[in-house]
């Protein structure tokens, strides 16, 4: 009788752990869904903010495109920055090295009021 006592009893737990296992991954799909639902939604956010700034300034969304960007708004706050100081030397020079990657960049035929 002991080994019919034993396999009953690995048959109701082999059923417990498998109704773990099963409810574990049921929780974990449920959060992988609800952060998928989350995050796809703010990429695609992300995407459209960056066509339509891209379009609005008359310049291609590649990523390259958006570290010029940086780079030149990061050079007008410099020439901010040297003005605040009563550098004016200073400011012209940001300010030329700005409009310069700034107007190479941002084209022409953007979006008009």
């Amino acid at each position: 009788m002991a080994p019919v006592s034993i396999t009953v009893m690995l048959m109701k737990s082999e059923s417990t752990f498998e109704w773990l296992g099963a409810m574990l991954g049921e929780a974990i799909r449920t959060i992988v869904a609800a952060l998928k639902t989350v995050f796809g939604g703010f990429g695609e956010a992300v995407g459209e903010f960056s066509s339509g700034l891209a379009e609005a300034l008359g310049m291609s969304p590649t990523l390259f495109n958006f570290a010029l960007l940086v780079l030149g708004l990061l050079l007008l706050y410099a020439g901010i920055r040297a003005l605040m100081n009563r550098s004016i030397l200073g400011a012209i020079f940001w300010f030329i090295l700005a409009v310069l990657l700034l107007g190479g960049l941002i084209g022409e035929t953007g979006a008009t009021a």
